[in-house]
């Protein structure tokens, strides 16, 4: 079957078209005719050799898949494990989640790492409540693109999105932000403040570290929490708390990773068919980017380059 290989680590070059033998299905698996497969910004950690998951050399990326099983359910599923780059794809069966029609490939694909994410980012981690501001760095993002229509949805007062450049800021807007600034650290603090009429703010989603992590602290309010879910940035050294910082202000920082908030019960099925209806029922319009399978190489350099918006899919 035609698959993305990895016979060494390094960044997009290693990322080459081949032949491979398909996956055989075994007890608790089920073969997917792989529709499309999502890409992450774990797909290129892993490819870098820079993953804490201890990766054998070659493997085929990839660690979410949209297709058809053996018996003509179309389902989503994560690939931990890896093997989502192909045409072909093992998942697990007790993780396979059948998709309505209505939500389309790509759709259902931004919804089920960079949907949930958000969602529990929201629900689980910030705990955002009716009437407060939100602010959402790395606005036209998989997760940040999704954020903002959450936001708004949940019933929050102000939701300002932070993005790099005037079309990405645009972008956000266009989703239901508020209001968008840049995303510069330097004077991050002020702009923020500025955008919610002058007032500090409740909520900040953060992934990107370093500076800016910093620099999100000195927006926040009273009671104010930032949850962390990624270091997008990955600048310089990790930021160090000052737990004096924290009480003297009443702040919360939080931190958040999908893949063990899944374990937990009603975290994944529950949230995930919320999220489908939201997309049925046009309340919430996933940014998808499509590539041809064989682009992957390309895929992975827009990534990694901030050039994208959205979720990016690859297709078989």
């Amino acid at each position: 079957m035609r698959a993305i290989q990895v016979s060494r680590f390094g960044g997009p070059e290693v990322l080459v078209p081949a032949e491979v033998p398909a996956p055989v299905p075994v007890a608790g698996r089920l073969l997917v005719e792989v529709h499309a497969a999502g890409v992450n910004y774990a797909d290129t950690h892993r490819t870098d050799g820079s993953s804490t998951t201890a990766t054998e050399l070659p493997f085929v990326p990839g660690s979410e898949v949209i297709g058809r099983t053996e018996d003509g359910r179309r389902v989503l599923a994560p690939t931990f494990e890896g093997g989502g780059y192909a045409e072909l794809a093992l998942v697990a069966a007790a993780d396979a989640v059948d998709v309505p029609g209505k939500v389309g490939d790509a759709e259902a694909l931004a919804l089920l790492v960079q949907g949930l994410t958000a969602w529990h980012l929201l629900r689980n981690s910030a705990r955002l409540s009716r009437g407060e501001s939100v602010v959402v760095n790395a606005a036209a993002g998989g997760v940040g693109t999704l954020a903002v229509q959450l936001a708004r949805h949940f019933g929050a007062g102000r939701v300002i999105a932070v993005a790099s450049t005037d079309d990405k800021r645009k972008l956000a807007v266009s989703l239901g932000a508020d209001i968008a600034v840049d995303s510069d650290p330097d004077g991050y603090a002020a702009r923020v403040v500025a955008a919610n009429n002058n007032r500090p703010v409740d909520v900040v989603l953060e992934s990107t570290g370093g500076a800016t992590f910093n620099a999100a602290l000195g927006a926040l309010a009273g009671f104010g929490r930032l949850v962390t879910y990624g270091n997008a940035g990955r600048e310089g050294r990790r930021p160090l708390l000052d737990p004096a910082l924290l009480a003297n202000h009443n702040l919360t920082v939080a931190g958040f990773w999908l893949r063990p908030a899944l374990k937990l019960p009603g975290n994944y099925r529950e949230p995930l068919a919320e999220l489908f209806d939201l997309v049925a029922t046009g309340k919430l319009e996933p940014v998808v980017a499509e590539y041809p399978l064989g682009e992957a190489r390309q895929a992975h350099e827009d990534l990694r380059a901030r050039r994208t918006t959205g979720k990016l899919v690859l297709r078989p």
